[in-house]
């Protein structure tokens, strides 16, 4: 049996269209001669996304959870049963081009990278901010969303976040990439660990980086190749026109709970002890205020 090069992970939640539409888009992929497997998580939809799985998709591997367990630990659900060499965590809420997987093994291949993403495209054509980032330091929190980053975007001191000064049409390397397309070799994988579980949404693809590069490794954006990302389809997103529900309210307010949680937990985790007590008062204010006011 032919080893497999790539596992790919997709956790779903009640986004059964975009899933349908995003496992077309893997089946309809150019792979060259490489072996890829397909794993998708349901995490205790109730729009009927199990049935239409079963009917529509047959050779792919399904994980049906009986509540949502979170992202972190439904991805690792998968990972734990990938026999990639490769492993891509791949956002429910994304299309893939038809060369992306074959451009992105390549790329994986022979770069110096132990893990990488491509050009992360919004709906509206431009780039998704989150596939290329630095990490939230206070001072890059506060440049960010100062509006200083914006401000000046070529600056190293004011676009740290975002490292907005380098080359976003060439290859390098970066801190941190988005898990809504995250691919890491298996080995690597194995020996930072997988994603923390205490991250239930949001974060835990920082996170990652963050134990990645603390262990000498090198995370790198690929722009030669891409994905279309059709953002906060599982969360706050409401289309313009559309009428606001109780529901969409309810899911609104929880994705931002989330938010404050996962991004307060990443600072206790990795800058707590670095900052003075004061600095962290005041980043976990402003990463309240976000939360609150956060589209």
């Amino acid at each position: 049996m032919k080893a497999i090069d790539l596992s790919i992970i997709i956790v779903n939640y009640n986004t059964k269209d975009l899933v349908s539409n995003l496992i077309k888009s893997f089946l309809e992929s150019d792979l060259g001669k490489f072996k890829v497997e397909l794993t998708v998580i349901d995490n205790g939809s109730k729009d009927g996304s199990q049935t239409m799985f079963k009917k529509s998709f047959c050779n792919i591997k399904y994980i049906f959870n009986k509540e949502n367990l979170g992202f972190s630990k439904a991805n690792n659900q998968g990972i734990r049963i990938s026999r990639g060499k490769y492993i891509l965590l791949l956002n429910s809420d994304t299309l893939l081009k038809k060369n992306t997987l074959k451009n992105m093994l390549h790329f994986m291949k022979y770069n110096k990278y132990v893990a990488g993403t491509c050009k992360i495209e919004l709906i509206n054509g431009q780039l998704d901010p989150a596939c290329h980032r630095g990490f939230p330091t206070p001072w890059a929190a506060l440049t960010y969303f100062s509006g200083l980053e914006k401000i000046f975007p070529k600056s190293k001191i004011f676009g740290q976040y975002h490292q907005t000064w380098k080359n976003l049409d060439k290859v390098h390397s970066v801190d941190a990439i988005s898990g809504a397309f995250f691919m890491i070799k298996k080995e690597v994988l194995d020996k930072v660990g997988l994603l923390d579980e205490q991250f239930f949404m949001y974060a835990e693809d920082i996170d990652l980086a963050y134990r990645i590069k603390e262990s000498g490794y090198k995370i790198g954006y690929n722009p030669n190749t891409k994905i279309i990302h059709f953002k906060k389809s599982s969360g706050r997103r409401k289309d313009k026109g559309t009428e606001i529900t109780q529901k969409d309210l309810v899911t609104k307010q929880k994705s931002n709970q989330y938010f404050f949680e996962t991004m307060k937990l990443f600072y206790d985790k990795h800058y707590k002890n670095k900052y003075p007590k004061l600095i962290r008062s005041l980043v976990l204010l402003g990463i309240y205020l976000i939360s609150r006011f956060k589209d």
